[in-house]
């Protein structure tokens, strides 16, 4: 999945995920889902949103995983924050939810020794 993004004048926007990286849509991420035994609601595809929007605002080399991690904690914060995160993600709320998101899973996402599942 390529996450350039065009100009704003190029780019066919998909409503609500105005920062969604080039080929990907909800039907995309669904069967992702699907095939990771996640059935996408509107909180998972929210949290989609928001590392799109993160990963929008960031340059690749620049994506720092505890940065992210903890932007997510705090913006769900006030639903449990990272316990309701893992939750919808099981497979850890930064590397599924990047692969879900059509987004590159950043270096550190995933710890094996830590028992994390990619």
């Amino acid at each position: 999945m390529d996450i350039t993004r065009q100009g704003a004048e190029g780019h066919v926007g998909i409503p609500g995920f105005p920062h969604a990286p080039t080929g990907w849509d909800t039907a995309v991420a669904g069967e992702r889902g699907r095939a990771e035994s996640i059935e996408l609601g509107e909180e998972h595809l929210e949290v989609l949103r928001a590392l799109q929007s993160y990963f929008a605002r960031h340059d690749p080399g620049d994506i720092n995983v505890r940065e992210l991690h903890d932007a997510l904690d705090e913006r769900f914060h006030q639903r449990g924050g990272m316990r309701h995160l893992y939750r919808l993600f099981p497979g850890g709320p930064v590397a599924q939810g990047c692969r879900l998101a059509g987004l590159p899973v950043p270096p550190g996402a995933v710890d094996p020794s830590f028992g994390s599942v990619q």
